[in-house]
């Protein structure tokens, strides 16, 4: 896939901003392109499904493209969030356009602060790290970068992991599970670092560190721009967080590991992620959605991230069809209980 096609990721916080700056129905420009524009070219388009060859893969990653690609995400997140304050400061809206603002700031805080914070906090690079986190920050999830990378790769697809949901649980129940048991995992895993180093000061844990950061960085929003606006962006920033719990819920439904004999779990493969060639997500998103190489092996970069073919199960359609659809139990179980039955069958 040509790296010009991820020129089209601005597409997201571009209309987010068409959004901020509106008013009236335009206020809602951003998720109706994400789940209703976006959603209906993946059923249009054909799919993506080839991979680099190696020489190919190798021009990849030593193009800096990519890596500035993700980078100018972190200004453009930052300055979205400005402006949406500044908005809210200096307008009187209706409620509706409230609501719309609020959702259209969210899908740019889930798709473009949490994906890319998500990206880049798998990098080994102490200063790619820092932008993770300021980007996870601005959904109020800075949390991520420690569960995620301690807790979900290693119990993936297991009862451990609370980012992974089991067969036939409904979302919105997932939503708790996930939040509340991604934080409690994080500051379990901090605390357990610091007693290894027999230290105890609570802001050495990076969690507490991290979240007294977006507490502060929350007041300044309200000291400069009103209570009314720091109010709106934490409203944001929950949306962008639910729409990540969103895709984690869609990512390893109903896929599960087996217990060894010796108590411990299978080796990760790309069978324990639902995979998602759709042209669409995989621009939109940094290729997310070819999730099952990213947890078979999770230090490759978005941009040679394979398809296993039929190594891994593969989505009826792309992440924002398929989030649609999870918003619909009963449909959702209708359609994906089948592939998962599907894919158990192909295993054996």
């Amino acid at each position: 896939m040509s790296k010009y096609l991820y020129l089209w990721a601005y597409l997201i916080p571009f209309v987010s901003f068409i959004s901020i700056i509106s008013v009236g129905y335009l206020t809602y420009l951003a998720p109706f392109v994400i789940f209703i524009i976006l959603p209906s070219l993946e059923l249009l388009l054909p799919k993506a499904e080839t991979n680099f060859s190696k020489e190919d893969e190798v021009k990849a990653l030593n193009s800096r493209f990519y890596d500035v690609l993700v980078y100018s995400m972190l200004p453009i997140q930052l300055g979205l969030v400005i402006l949406f304050c500044y908005q809210i400061h200096t307008h009187d809206y209706s409620v509706i356009e409230y609501i719309g603002l609020i959702l259209s700031l969210g899908m740019s805080c889930g798709v473009i602060g949490i994906n890319i914070g998500h990206e880049l906090g798998h990098r080994v690079n102490r200063s790619e790290q820092l932008m993770a986190k300021i980007l996870l920050a601005t959904s109020w999830y800075s949390h991520f970068f420690t569960e995620h990378n301690k807790g979900h790769h290693r119990y993936v697809s297991t009862p451990k992991d609370p980012a992974s949901a089991s067969l036939n649980q409904v979302l919105y129940l997932f939503w708790f599970q996930s939040i509340w048991g991604s934080f409690i995992s994080a500051v379990d895993f901090e605390n357990k670092r610091l007693a290894k180093k027999s230290s105890s000061f609570i802001l050495q844990n990076e969690v507490y560190r991290w979240k007294l950061y977006e507490i502060l960085g929350t007041i300044t929003l309200g000291v400069i721009f009103g209570y009314k606006a720091a109010l709106m962006f934490m409203g944001a920033a929950l949306v962008g967080a639910l729409l990540l719990e969103c895709v984690n819920y869609i990512e390893h439904y109903g896929l599960r590991r087996k217990l060894l004999d010796n108590g411990r779990y299978e080796k990760v493969t790309p069978g324990h992620s639902w995979n998602s060639n759709h042209i669409v997500g995989r621009i939109v998103l940094f290729d997310l959605s070819r999730h099952s190489d990213h947890h078979a092996n999770a230090n490759r970069k978005y941009q040679i991230l394979r398809n296993f073919g039929d190594e891994s199960p593969h989505l009826p359609t792309g992440y924002p069809g398929m989030i649609l659809l999870s918003l619909i139990p009963p449909l959702w179980f209708k359609v994906m209980n089948k592939q998962v039955k599907k894919w158990e069958l192909k295993k054996v």
